[in-house]
């Protein structure tokens, strides 16, 4: 066997009908759709130019007709007693019959009426013309742009009228076959205006349901920016505040020990330098993460998330500004979720931010970060300013800080609760559940790349 007959047994069979043979595809069809496009543009820009082009249509189809030809010499074989009325009679007649229709489409029911009035008239004189067809022609538009609880009415009217026109022609039509082909027009009329009115309403729908869903996803997207504006903020305000309230802390220490003790100002200098230094990096890092890259430059240089394993660190910098931090772990940390990691170190860093900025540089503050089963717990408590007294200030007033921690505790059903200690000083503490939801993923955007 061939290389080509494997191939063309294995090959997948193709569809049954390609997309070009589709019959909406077609040339002719693409012809049409575009020329019924331009139609209803020209439509809605000069209403009245259809309705006019209608009445010409049918004034060249159906009357001229009646006014080249003598009265009964083009209805040879109909035994009929029809009068002949002289021509002013007979375009008076066609007048009514058809210029009603130039309001099919603003006033239908009007204009039904009035070309119902007039074939009846007509009935009556036994004068038969070709522009009856009008009766159709209104019927049609009453049942698209009229109300639907005068169809009922419309139809009994035509009915009435096309059974007096059956009457008319039993001496040569049986009335029942006469009744069955004039009660088909009605049927007809009838069906083709309920079918285009649902398509133009089905299609109504789709356009009200296709601008619903496009206001939803505008919606949706606004959502999403606003709430990463919200993280980024968080992030900012971790960032930001954590470290100006130590390099504020340092400067102020380091201003006083200018006089008594110049080598620890100089110390004092360094570690704001370092702490500054530290900060710029990491607001670089985020502002290259989220600044939208026109040209494709070098890609920002990224660092991991901070985790539980630099708490350490945190704890120095504090203890450079002065208070005194005794850290405590509990459990297997290290094998936490690196999203858990973060929100842990972003409420550790906020509590102690709080009490290096409320309770001074003077204050002692226990920290512990432990885990028993599916919880992980946070403690932490300052001695207040001076060593002992509660921190200033009422305490249901809440900054962002506090707002934060809750935001990122909430995100694995924990809670986190401030305020003063009964001996003294302030206390916070926070209660992570790291039960893991079935098909929800906790882990923070921020806490999959690169450091913000």
């Amino acid at each position: 066997m061939s290389i080509d007959d494997t191939a063309h047994r294995t090959a997948p069979s193709e569809p049954p009908f390609a997309e070009a043979d589709l019959p909406w595809n077609h040339p002719l069809a693409r012809r049409l759709s575009r020329l019924g496009r331009r139609l209803k543009q020209g439509d809605r820009n000069h209403p009245w130019i259809l309705d006019a082009g209608v009445i010409a249509v049918v004034a060249l189809m159906f009357c001229v007709p009646d006014l080249v030809h003598d009265g009964d010499g083009d209805r040879r074989g109909f035994d009929l007693q029809l009068t002949h009325l002289p021509w002013p009679g007979t375009v008076a007649l066609q007048a009514g019959l058809v210029l009603p229709l130039l309001w099919r489409r603003r006033r239908p029911s009007l204009a039904f009426a009035v070309i119902a009035v007039v074939f009846f008239v007509q009935l009556a004189l036994g004068v038969w013309l070709r522009a009856d067809v009008a009766l159709l022609i209104a019927l049609y538009s009453l049942v698209l742009h009229g109300q639907l609880r005068r169809l009922p009415v419309a139809c009994a009217v035509v009915a009435a009228a096309l059974g007096l026109a059956a009457v008319r022609l039993a001496p040569q039509v049986h009335v029942l076959d006469a009744l069955f082909f004039l009660f088909s027009t009605i049927i007809a009329a009838v069906a083709l205006g309920l079918a285009v009115r649902i398509r133009r309403a089905q299609l109504a729908v789709l356009r009200d349901r296709a601008a619903r869903l496009e206001i939803e996803r505008d919606q949706r997207s606004k959502l999403a920016a606003a709430a990463e504006r919200t993280r980024v903020a968080r992030e900012m305000h971790d960032i930001v505040g954590h470290n100006l309230s130590v390099i504020i802390t340092l400067a102020d220490g380091g201003a006083y020990a200018t006089d008594h003790s110049p080598e620890r100002g100089k110390q004092a200098l360094l570690l704001i330098g370092d702490t500054g230094r530290q900060a710029l990096g990491e607001l670089r890092r985020m502002l290259g993460v989220l600044r939208e890259q026109t040209q494709t430059p070098a890609a920002p240089q990224l660092s991991p998330q901070p985790g539980i394993a630099d708490i350490d660190a945190l704890c120095a910098r504090i203890r450079a500004a002065g208070p005194q931090v005794v850290y405590r772990t509990g459990g297997e940390l290290d094998a936490l979720d690196r999203g858990v990691q973060l929100t842990v170190y972003r409420i550790v860093q906020e509590a102690l931010t709080n009490a290096l900025k409320h309770a001074g540089h003077d204050t002692r503050v226990e920290l512990a970060v432990s885990v028993k089963d599916t919880r992980l717990h946070i403690d932490v408590h300052d001695t207040g300013r001076g060593g002992g007294t509660v921190r200033p200030g009422p305490p249901q007033e809440e900054g962002h800080g506090l707002a934060g921690m809750r935001e990122r505790a909430a995100l694995y059903n924990g809670t986190v609760t401030a305020g003063p200690a009964p001996g003294g000083g302030w206390t916070v503490r926070a209660t992570l559940d790291l039960t893991p939801l079935a098909g929800t993923d906790l882990t923070p955007p921020a806490a999959t790349g690169g450091a913000v």
